[in-house]
């Protein structure tokens, strides 16, 4: 996003209502413009390379091409674009394959205005923090279901295994394991700074560092890895 120009936002969704509803949201508020739309994850992927939006909104169940896919194919041609999934339920499986495909959040399709412009700014920023512990939830679920999360996804590790170590894990100091762990249970950086009495400028740097180091886009994907590696396990067997 330029630091002078609005946030550029793509809305993806095959029902047109839909997305007039939120082009009226984001239209009315100052900063943010919607530069495009597209019915299908095809044309979503084509419309991210040409109009070159900061966020998309992107619908997961579509004709030709699925959110999920889309999601895969934008991220992997290294488009900056942050990528919100929108979907039905808090605990659905679709959108927990769209945080695995690289985006940075979902949201619900009912959001309430505020909400809905609050995470697409929050996105645009980077800081990718959007209702992280139900994001958190989210994963647990998944993860210790084993079930594979929505079309085409990779199969998740069974229900209290784990996941070879990644060599990436080896480059974190004690400290930025200690991040890591502490993003993964949701914790914004004001929380972690009060947990590990840093400020918040110190926690800001480990947390840059560890996405560095482990080559990630956002703390989202952070928190995906996290599980997905095995460095954290869910522990709530009634969860």
């Amino acid at each position: 996003m330029s630091d002078s120009g609005p946030i550029r936002v793509l809305l993806v969704d095959d029902q047109p209502l839909l997305r007039m509803g939120f082009r009226l949201i984001l239209e009315g508020e100052e900063g943010l413009c919607v530069v495009g739309e597209a019915s299908e994850g095809a044309e979503a992927v084509r419309l991210v390379a040409e109009l070159r939006p900061d966020v998309v909104l992107m619908d997961v169940r579509m004709p030709v091409l699925d959110g999920i896919e889309a999601t895969r194919a934008i991220t992997s041609a290294g488009s900056a674009a942050r990528i919100i999934i929108l979907t039905t339920f808090d605990l659905d499986e679709y959108a927990f394959a769209g945080l695995q495909a690289g985006a940075s959040a979902f949201l619900l399709k009912d959001v309430a205005p505020a909400e809905l412009v609050n995470a697409v700014r929050v996105v645009a920023g980077g800081d990718a923090v959007v209702a992280p512990r139900i994001t958190q939830r989210l994963l647990e679920t998944y993860v210790r279901s084993g079930r594979p999360a929505g079309d085409g996804a990779a199969p998740l590790q069974p229900s209290g295994a784990r996941a070879a170590r990644d060599p990436l894990l080896e480059d974190l100091t004690p400290r930025e394991t200690e991040m890591l762990e502490a993003i993964s249970e949701g914790l914004s950086n004001a929380e972690i700074a009060h947990r590990y009495f840093l400020s918040e400028a110190t926690v800001k740097t480990h947390v840059r560092r560890i996405l560095n180091k482990l080559q990630l886009r956002d703390r989202v994907q952070a928190v995906v890895y996290a599980y997905e590696t095995g460095l954290v396990v869910p522990s709530n067997p009634d969860y």
